[in-house]
């Protein structure tokens, strides 16, 4: 009997271990999620997951959840509210058994919505791409098997063109809400909206404390949960003036480090141009430094630098990092535990939705048909809206579908979304880096040179001897690029085919299919049409009045181009801060932009020399309508038919 009762003390201790160890959720030790048991890790890591400032108040957060529509929860990065909230919604909604849909979270920032599933993923036990998803633009990793998913603010808001009522979704998590971004902005405006009409959805308002108030007063008297921080650190307000603030955050970060207090140092600066300025000034600021102070390592934090940042382990110890950031990627170094300074300064630089800019937009997309007489989306918006895509390359590549050269325009697409292909020379090298990217040129323009690039990048697959990271060494070439512009054109193909629309051929090199891709570009680029006033390359742009130059990497830049400078041109972008210049040229006729551009645009372009020209050219036709009797690209001949199919397909020259 006393054996016995041993036994039965030690099952209850054993049981009540048990108790604290599945506090967590349900006190099984199979996962709630796919019945499959636990592994040791997620022991592991709940018990990380315990010590995060945002545990404590789990239980307040879920009756909260219950009862109430909206919630806002407040707090300072690091108390892991973006990896445990969205946790507890899908214990909400699975409580529910998924009647009124899964969880979504929104991220600002595609680096962040990744990593957040994969470590959300990683804590709950679960595969990522199954139970646990993630969309960003261009790239999707769920199934139907999908419970959570962070997604970008603008995947998430292009969702809502399809899905109005968002009705897949049971919970949806609006993170990094005090950043404002113009897509975080108008889902929570429709979000309001969708309440009233879907009482059952729980939304839910991540935010840092101060602009949680504004969010406040945008919803009224909705319920709001504030996370204390992990530990208040001393705030220091400095009198100089916001002119003077930039100068004053540099002089901070020094006299930290001359202070030879240990720690690393976070800058918030107003914009990408002030943390690159603020890196050089801080690195050759350093160098003046006395070597008994230790190493200061300026480290720019801002969307396409982030790849900047040392690794913690490589490291000297003795060295200081300041990390410098603009505040719409501060949370890119939150997970770096060794920051003890934040200097602050307080401002911001951003381009506004003005009511002027917010017109324009308007108007262009009723230029390419987006929009009905009542400002909606009309039927070819609708489509548009599937591409994730900007409205003109969009509109190009329906009309690619159209013109028999959709195959060729996936490529252009694919090329001009991902980055560029084009490697900055090294010193010393820029005539070989040269030579070796006018091999790709091609006479009809750079989007041309853009499919001869990437057909030739495909066709080193085959190469037997080398590898594509080397064939893309021997080219300057970018292989990350060029390997993202593949997945992306994958991703386009299969959504052309969901949508049923016809796939042709590829025909590159051929007459018609040259005529038929710049046709499709000037469906969706007729409103970027440059004209060469002096033949030395003043390209006079026909919208803005702007005059620039071509950009040095475009074919047409290249001083060895054979061919000489095309009067007409169409351009990808134009760039004022980079040299004022045009991208990503193509020469076109006067007669195909007539052809494609709509009549209202083109009675609405200021007066101009050029646009006398194009006026010249129409009332030359006889009929005052080149829609109806186009000139230069009007449909072939017999004879231009039978030249065009004998025309020999380019290759690299």
């Amino acid at each position: 009997m006393a054996a016995n009762s041993e036994l039965s003390e030690g099952e209850l201790k054993r049981e009540e271990e048990s108790d604290d160890l599945f506090e967590f959720g349900d006190d099984l030790e199979l996962n709630q999620f796919d019945g499959l048991p636990h592994s040791s890790r997620y022991y592991r890591l709940l018990q990380e997951r315990k010590t995060l400032p945002v545990w404590r108040y789990r239980h307040e957060f879920m009756t909260l959840l219950e009862n109430h529509p909206i919630l806002i929860v407040s707090g300072t990065a690091k108390t892991g509210k973006s990896t445990q909230i969205p946790q507890w919604c899908a214990e909400f909604c699975l409580s529910a058994q998924y009647q009124h849909g899964v969880v979504v979270c929104s991220q600002i920032q595609r680096r962040q919505a990744v990593d957040l599933a994969l470590r959300v993923a990683d804590e709950m036990d679960v595969n990522i791409g199954h139970e646990i998803g993630y969309s960003i633009p261009l790239e999707t990793c769920c199934s139907n098997d999908t419970i959570l998913r962070y997604c970008t603010d603008d995947v998430l808001l292009r969702e809502m063109m399809s899905d109005p009522m968002l009705e897949h979704y049971g919970v949806v998590v609006i993170d990094q809400a005090h950043e404002r971004t113009v897509s975080t902005d108008v889902l929570l405006s429709l979000l309001r909206e969708v309440l009233l009409q879907r009482p059952e959805l729980r939304v839910v308002v991540l935010s840092a404390p101060p602009a949680s108030d504004t969010l406040l007063i945008h919803y009224g008297n909705v319920s709001r949960l504030h996370l204390d921080a992990p530990c208040a650190g001393e705030v220091i307000h400095s009198n100089s003036s916001s002119a003077e603030s930039f100068y004053s955050a540099l002089r901070l970060a020094l006299e930290v480090h001359r202070s030879r207090e240990p720690g690393d140092v976070a800058v918030f600066l107003a914009s990408e141009q002030e943390v690159l300025c603020a890196c050089n000034i801080l690195t050759k600021e350093a160098s003046r430094m006395s070597a008994s102070l230790g190493e200061l390592l300026a480290v720019p934090l801002c969307p396409g630098y982030s790849r900047m940042c040392p690794p913690i382990a490589e490291s000297p110890q003795t060295s200081r990092r300041v990390f410098v950031s603009c505040s719409q990627s501060e949370d890119l170094f939150w997970s770096v535990d060794t920051v003890t300074f934040v200097i602050d300064t307080g401002v911001e630089k951003r381009l506004l939705p003005d009511p002027e800019g917010l017109m324009q937009a308007l108007e262009e997309l009723d230029y390419l048909a987006a929009l009905d007489n009542d400002g909606n989306l009309s039927e070819m918006g609708i489509i548009m809206s599937e591409l994730p895509l900007d409205p003109q390359m969009a509109k190009a590549l329906l009309a690619s579908c159209e013109f028999d050269c959709a195959s060729e325009m996936l490529t252009i697409a694919a090329m001009l979304t991902a980055p560029s292909c084009f490697i900055e020379p090294p010193v010393g090298m820029a005539t070989e880096v040269m030579r070796c990217h006018m091999k790709f040129q091609h006479p009809e323009g750079d989007h041309f040179t853009l499919i001869n690039i990437y057909n030739t990048f495909k066709r080193s697959q085959k190469e037997p001897y080398f590898s594509q990271e080397q064939w893309c060494e021997e080219y300057f070439l970018s292989c990350a690029a060029l390997q993202t512009a593949d997945a992306i054109r994958a991703q386009l193909t299969d959504i052309l085919k969901r949508i049923e629309l016809p796939i042709s051929e590829a025909a590159f090199g051929t007459k018609t299919n040259a005529l038929n891709l710049k046709r499709a570009l000037l469906a969706g680029y007729f409103m970027q049409i440059a004209r060469d006033v002096d033949g030395s390359g003043n390209y006079f742009m026909l919208l803005n009045k702007h005059v620039a130059q071509v950009h040095r990497l475009s074919g047409y830049g290249a001083k060895a181009h054979k061919l000489g400078l095309p009067e007409w041109v169409l351009f990808h972008e134009y760039n004022l801060s980079d040299n004022n210049c045009i991208r990503t040229v193509t020469q076109i006729s006067p007669q195909a932009f007539l052809q494609m551009a709509p009549q209202y645009f083109f009675c609405n372009l200021p007066p101009s020399e050029s646009k006398e020209i194009l006026q010249h050219i129409l009332d030359s036709d006889g009929t005052g309508n080149a829609r109806t009797k186009p000139q230069a690209a009007a449909p072939e001949t017999k004879t231009e038919t039978a030249e065009a199919e004998s025309h020999d397909r380019c290759v690299i020259q």
